[in-house]
């Protein structure tokens, strides 16, 4: 029954519009990969032969285009096999990293962050760390004031994420850093989802540390990126080699970071076309749903990614909407697909204020580039179709 069923939605065309769980992997970035999967032996960048060698070119190319994107130098660029690891790296090296290896005794963050933080986070308190989570607004949206109100005199990191994968609400991290900056606190920011969609450096926003990932940006699953300023230092997660400054042990993957540099790339010279398509697509959605279904409610803040549409039917149930998208061959989902298969209701929305009811019945649909008006026509239509069956259904349960 379930090979049935898969074969049923492999047999529809697919509309995806789950881009903040991931980006297709473009062409020109699998081309690039290709070439070093197929193209060279198997060589270890560290080798000093000439295969050994061309592998670390390409790696040390892709380093520099990344360290473009996001205005750095290609020296402040950890490779990593992902934002989790990189946010792991970020928090806990920081901390293990500071003089005697002691943690610090307070950090500051807010209840919205990605659970690749929070872990972090709690992970920190079971070894004694005070650490404040600064409540966001009904937005979604934390209050440079507010952060800052928690600071205390034994505070040495505030990490904030840049924008949030489930409501796409935009933090303000540049005014965060410079207030934690003129006490010397050091600033983390997991900017996974603004990588590569929003134009953001990393001098301007004022931040030690700062998470990316490939996937994001359509490259590759499996490889990710730390920012590390200059002068800062981190304990190693991972112990072995001498790789990646010690910072980061193993043997670099130099086909997945050849394809996360092509993303990178990509990412900056197109920079304006993810805005320029995502954003009218996005708000004639919003607009749509506005005019059709009135009890619609969304969740947008007054800056936020602009592909990103958090939407809420009061007495449906997301995970059934969400699965009946699915079978009419589009892609959205209820969340963080960090957090899919949990029980328990959003975090992200629970922490914005919002009733138990409203969390379950909340979808997210997060456009790409690669998307067009007929893909919003028909999510229109198949919504239309599945709210008013799902009505059906519940007043006849109910007569």
């Amino acid at each position: 029954m379930a090979a049935n069923r898969q074969q049923v939605r492999d047999s529809i065309m697919r509309v995806y519009l789950d881009h903040n769980a991931g980006v297709p992997m473009r062409r020109e970035v699998f081309e690039a990969m290709r070439a070093l999967l197929l193209g060279e032996p198997a060589a270890n960048a560290s080798s000093p032969h000439g295969p050994g060698q061309r592998a670390r070119y390409r790696i040390e190319q892709a380093r520099e285009e990344i360290a473009a994107l996001i205005g750095c130098e290609p020296a402040e660029i950890v490779f990593t096999s992902g934002g989790t690891e990189a946010d792991n790296l970020a928090v806990l090296g920081f901390m293990e990293g500071r003089a005697g290896g002691e943690p610090a005794p307070h950090v500051v963050s807010t209840t919205v962050e990605h659970p690749a933080v929070e872990e972090c986070l709690k992970s920190l308190e079971e070894r004694g760390v005070r650490v404040s989570r600064v409540r966001v607004g009904a937005s979604g949206a934390v209050d440079a004031g507010e952060v800052e109100a928690s600071f205390l005199p034994e505070t040495v990191l505030a990490s904030v994420m840049l924008a949030n994968n489930e409501t796409g609400a935009i933090q303000p991290v540049a005014e965060i850093a410079r207030r934690a900056r003129a006490r010397g606190i050091a600033v983390h920011s997991d900017a996974v989802q603004a990588a590569g969609r929003i134009p953001f450096d990393v001098r301007s926003l004022g931040v030690d540390v700062l998470s990316i990932s490939a996937h994001k940006m359509g490259g590759p699953q499996g490889i990710g990126a730390l920012y590390l300023r200059r002068g800062i230092e981190l304990a190693p997660r991972l112990l072995g080699g001498p790789q990646e400054r010690r910072r980061r042990a193993g043997t670099e993957p130099a086909a997945l970071i050849a394809g996360f540099g092509e993303a990178a790339r990509l990412a900056r010279e197109e920079m304006g076309r993810w805005e320029g398509v995502t954003r009218p697509l996005r708000d004639r959605f919003e607009g749509e749903m506005t005019a059709r279904f009135p009890e619609a409610r969304f969740h947008a803040a007054p800056l936020r990614l602009p592909n990103t549409s958090s939407i809420a039917f009061p007495g449906h149930s997301a995970e059934a909407i969400v699965m009946a998208l699915d079978l009419e061959g589009i892609a959205v989902s209820t969340g963080s697909a960090c957090s899919s298969g949990a029980a328990l209701p959003s975090r992200v929305l629970s922490a914005m204020g919002l009733p138990e009811w409203e969390v379950r019945s909340t979808i997210r649909v997060s456009f790409g580039p690669s998307n067009a008006e007929h893909d919003v026509e028909r999510l229109l239509a198949a919504l239309g179709e599945i709210v008013a069956r799902q009505s059906h259904l519940t007043t006849a349960a109910g007569s």
